[in-house]
């Protein structure tokens, strides 16, 4: 390599021909070859990379994925030589070939050598900028991740306690009705009820409950007094136990009365079993219906988190937008209505799920700020040739011209100080365009804004 492979790149500006032959002597020109590592997150950043041509894919380990987290694809990108300045630098990803082409490897200690000689004030300025960024870098990071995890944490524990306390009411409940029921049947024993009793009273109780629709509140306790004025003339003192299942489950005084002449003098103890036994089939109910909707939650949040999935995966948007509104469903329960509107023809698309969801909960989460928790929210997928469309569209304020044209900058945010989730509109673009190859944009007027995320059917960074 020459001085003139690197005079065009701009990196290199204002550097003499002399000065870039110092720094190839002692370099090295690494070929680029496709899928092949040429340096490791997480080892120490001993050398400069600096792209000459072909291409290089930046990729994290983030859980047990690795995951894109940008590209190196234009002359004089560069990666790594923090140990210049920094003894505890490392590579903050690891670089892969994507496509065929060169770089040249500088040695940290020939990277700050040569800026300390021709660009002494540099030097300098670099090592307390690295060292303040650093530093403030790592501890916005942390407060913004504990803020995002605090949020989506009280968000799924108010979701899941709702079932979980619905659960624990029924199993309590279902303690005092088994009770009942074996004492209803110890009585019923000692009353020497026969065999051919017993059994036509077992297919009274079979009637009941039997394809009856949940009955109007106010005709249900209709029914309740009218059973229960019965239960007092026949002489029964637990009507106020009694009467409530019975009702609840069908029953009206004809039934009541066909109990009576089975029954004989073991009315009160028959009608007891049977309610018990009604209640008791009401409570399982609860609690299967409960613990059903605590493991849909637990289901939506592996999908939302992707554990024990690949990075790249073939998916279906709307199963990540669906478990982020549950997710999420602690802010949208109050006052947001939200329209699914989802194209039957769309298709599934190779992405990285993961960073895709985190892109809808900060969409999502923005469209309800936008909108002071009242409003609707419309979220449309469809197809549009080669690419799918997702836009998210909220009737909040709007965005005033000057706040749509800084929306995906670094650090631009209208929002005050904790809220949001952490993850700015420039992290969003960025996992949309450089990790999927799309598009994301804001159309805005009063009383509508509409975010639109265009993807390809497959990453252009999959490789």
């Amino acid at each position: 390599m020459y001085a003139a492979d690197l005079r065009d790149i701009p990196l290199f500006a204002g550097v003499t021909d002399a000065q870039l032959e110092e720094l190839i002597e002692g370099s090295t020109v690494v070929p680029i070859e496709p899928g092949a590592d040429l340096f490791r997150e997480g080892e120490p950043a001993d050398f400069w990379w600096v792209l000459v041509d072909g291409a290089i894919t930046l990729h994290r380990k983030i859980g047990r994925e690795d995951t894109v987290m940008g590209k190196m694809d234009v002359p004089g990108r560069w990666a790594g030589g923090f140990r210049a300045w920094d003894e505890h630098g490392v590579y903050l990803a690891s670089g892969r070939g994507l496509a065929d082409g060169r770089v040249l490897r500088v040695p940290t200690d020939l990277l700050r050598e040569r800026v300390d000689a021709w660009f002494p004030l540099a030097g300098h300025l670099i090592r307390g900028v690295y060292g303040t960024a650093r530093a403030i870098e790592s501890t916005a990071r942390q407060r913004d991740s504990l803020i995002t995890l605090g949020t989506l944490a009280a968000g799924l524990a108010h979701e899941i306690n709702n079932p979980a306390a619905a659960a624990a009411r029924a199993v309590s409940s279902l303690d005092a009705a088994c009770v009942s029921l074996l004492s209803a049947l110890r009585r019923l024993a000692k009353g020497e009820v026969t065999a051919a009793q017993f059994s036509a009273l077992d297919e009274l109780r079979l009637e009941l409950g039997a394809g009856t629709a949940a009955p109007d509140p106010v005709d249900l306790a209709d029914q309740e007094n009218t059973i229960s004025d019965w239960l007092d003339d026949h002489g029964v003192e637990q009507d106020w136990f009694i009467a409530p299942p019975l009702a609840a489950a069908g029953a009206d005084v004809e039934w009541c009365e066909r109990a009576a002449d089975v029954l004989g003098e073991a009315l009160e103890p028959g009608l007891e079993w049977v309610a018990s036994t009604l209640s008791a089939g009401t409570l399982l109910s609860e609690v299967k219906e409960s613990t059903r909707r605590i493991t849909e939650l637990v289901a939506a949040v592996r999908s939302y988190s992707q554990m024990d999935r690949g990075s790249i995966q073939t998916i279906d948007v709307t199963e990540g937008i669906e478990s982020t509104l549950v997710m999420l469903g602690h802010k949208l329960r109050d006052g947001i209505e939200v329209i699914r509107a989802y194209g039957a023809d769309v298709p599934r698309i190779d992405a990285f799920a993961g960073e895709l969801n985190q892109v809808w909960t900060n969409l999502i989460d923005n469209a309800v700020d936008a909108m002071d928790g009242a409003g609707t929210l419309r979220i449309t997928t469809r197809s549009d040739g080669d690419r799918i469309v997702v836009e998210f569209t909220d009737t909040g304020a709007g965005m005033p011209p000057e706040v749509v044209a800084r929306a995906f900058e670094p650090f631009y945010t209208t929002k005050d100080v904790g809220k949001g989730t952490g993850l700015g509109l420039d992290i969003a673009q960025r996992i949309v365009a450089e990790h999927h190859g799309g598009t994301i944009s804001i159309t805005s007027r009063p009383g509508e804004t509409t975010v639109r995320v265009r993807l390809p059917l497959q990453p252009v960074n999959s490789s």
